[in-house]
């Protein structure tokens, strides 16, 4: 009797009872997701311990990554459609910048995965630029259209372990990959400089939001100034290394970054996006200096072109052809270029 009753305790203890999910789980992404990203209070960014939690998909496996990206991007997909919620919307962005800064590699794997443009469908998540501008909430609206475009350069630029510092990374690129990669830090660069004004922080309840985007974006830029310097310099180095299309492409780059580094002022709110004087110089420098590359490379082609059209030329002219009458003489082409050659070769 009483082996029965232990048993039937044993099985009370150890039989499979359902429960909440197991951690790391869709439910538990959704859910967190809601939590870090809730509408109420609309002008607060998510909190340290709802990213903490976030942060933490990143540190299982692959699933609860994956179940996290996806839980961020429809989450991210309801906010923008209808009529919008600006306040929701902006809070995706501001996680996902700080999980791709900040997440475990194969959390920002996941996110990557997620983020792309879809093949089939062409669904891009990042794809805000007509997000509607509600009256109640424009400013949040604008900075959603700015924030997403940000994002969607942040992705193309190398991987984050890669420190512009790291002379030996730079050095091992080849001279194409050098040249995209300061093109892709350029474009941040610039639009970062081109970002919409926040709303006054003299208020007694500043948006704390946005406020939080605009410090995201200056890191954003000041990581952007760093790399392109650190590449301006690498390219300096390497400039005669360069073919010509090389050459030409690090010269409409560099142009366009100083075009953006010459425009109209920008607002009292924006000057902390512009680029350090310093760096503008060193860019305007490389691209005198790889126009010059670009002259001399092309007469170097010309030169090429030429001797190769001639070297044909020739061959087609000193080709021994018998004559109808027997003679061993030499036929002359219709190119006179040659015939003070030929006309020695039929002398005795």
């Amino acid at each position: 009797m009483g082996g029965l009753k232990l048993r039937r305790l044993a099985s009370t203890f150890l039989s499979p009872s359902p429960g909440p999910a197991s951690p790391g789980s869709a439910a538990d992404a959704h859910h967190a997701v809601s939590r870090a990203t809730a509408h109420h209070p609309s002008t607060a960014p998510p909190s340290a311990h709802h990213m903490d939690a976030l942060l933490a998909f990143g540190r299982g496996s692959r699933l609860s990554a994956a179940s996290l990206a996806a839980a961020l991007v429809d989450r991210l997909r309801a906010a923008a459609s209808g009529h919008g919620d600006a306040a929701v919307a902006l809070k995706c962005l501001v996680a996902l910048r700080v999980l791709l800064a900040r997440g475990a590699f194969i959390l920002r794997d996941q996110l990557l995965a997620a983020l792309v443009r879809h093949p089939a469908s062409g669904r891009n998540p990042l794809a805000l630029s007509s997000f509607p501008l509600g009256r109640s909430s424009f400013a949040a609206a604008s900075w959603v259209r700015f924030f997403a475009r940000l994002l969607e350069l942040l992705l193309l630029l190398p991987d984050a372990s890669a420190s512009a510092d790291d002379a030996e990374y730079l050095t091992a690129l080849p001279n194409p990959h050098l040249i995209a990669e300061l093109a892709a830090f350029v474009s941040v660069a610039d639009a970062v400089r081109q970002a919409p004004p926040p709303p006054s922080s003299a208020g007694p309840q500043p948006n704390a939001l946005i406020w939080e985007a605009v410090r995201l974006a200056d890191e954003d830029h000041v990581a952007a100034e760093r790399n392109i310097a650190a590449r301006v310099q690498e390219m300096g180095e390497r400039l005669d290394t360069l073919s010509l299309a090389d050459a030409v492409e690090l010269v409409c780059v560099l142009r366009r970054m100083e075009e953006g580094a010459a425009s109209a002022p920008a607002p009292e709110w924006r000057k902390w996006a512009g680029l350090d004087e310093g760096v503008v110089c060193a860019a305007r420098s490389l691209r005198e200096r790889a126009e010059d590359v670009v002259l001399r490379r092309t007469v170097e082609e010309r030169r090429l072109v030429r001797r190769d059209a001639g070297g044909s030329a020739s061959a087609r002219v000193h080709l021994p052809i018998r004559a109808a009458a027997g003679d061993g003489a030499f036929r002359r082409f219709g190119s006179t270029r040659w015939a003070g050659t030929v006309s020695a070769l039929r002398r005795p």
